[in-house]
């Protein structure tokens, strides 16, 4: 298991990047991504505090990437804060998508997946355009194990299986009981039909391994 999408204290998480990776750690897990929410009020300071551990982290027992999910940003502002968020040193991006339970502006998707970002994170009812583009670029669409995120989980599988878009899973862990076992991974990634399951994992790894060198 590679969870690419946790939160730290560094937003509205319960936890110190450290103990996110002890946890994973001693949960098997392959490697993790701290991915705090921010917008231009905060993206400075987030990146600035996870910086700090990225000359440490040869003593951690398990890969950790350092980055951001861009959150409630302005559609048409999406790129502009993707752009500071590559020069202030973030090593993965993701966005937060139009789930169906929050109030996220409507044309988030399709501005998101437009720009050099991982993961499009719990993408809602995203529509068959938004997902051809972000296979044209690369993108992956997340299925989660989030509360009231996952509600859609079976529709993003359904449209990226019918495009061929790649998919994650992660867990939007922000505290403690949010992490989860590959075992149940595997349960989430079948309820929402998709049977390849090794591949899902697979597509964490490469992200994993693309954003360390």
């Amino acid at each position: 298991m590679i969870d690419l999408h946790t939160h730290s204290i560094f937003s509205d998480g319960e936890l110190i990047p450290s103990e996110i990776v002890r946890r994973c750690m001693k949960m098997g897990y392959e490697g993790v991504a701290v991915t705090d929410h921010v917008d231009f009020s905060n993206i400075l300071h987030v990146l600035n505090s996870l910086n700090r551990i990225k000359d440490f982290r040869d003593e951690y027992d398990i890969p950790m990437l350092l980055g951001v999910e861009i959150t409630h940003v302005p559609p048409r502002l999406i790129g502009k804060i993707v752009e500071l968020a590559w020069r202030e040193g973030a090593e993965i991006v993701l966005v937060h998508g139009e789930t169906i339970v929050e109030p996220v502006k409507e044309g988030t998707n399709l501005s998101a997946v437009q720009e050099e970002i991982d993961i499009l994170a719990h993408p809602g009812l995203i529509d068959i355009e938004t997902a051809e583009i972000a296979r044209s670029n690369g993108i992956y669409l997340e299925i989660t194990t989030r509360k009231g995120h996952c509600l859609t989980n079976g529709h993003v599988a359904k449209v990226a299986y019918n495009v061929g878009c790649e998919i994650v899973i992660n867990s939007d862990a922000h505290g403690p009981d949010d992490f989860i076992s590959q075992d149940l991974a595997e349960k989430v990634l079948k309820g929402a039909g998709i049977t390849d399951v090794k591949k899902v994992f697979e597509n964490s790894r490469k992200i994993l391994r693309k954003r360390l060198k």
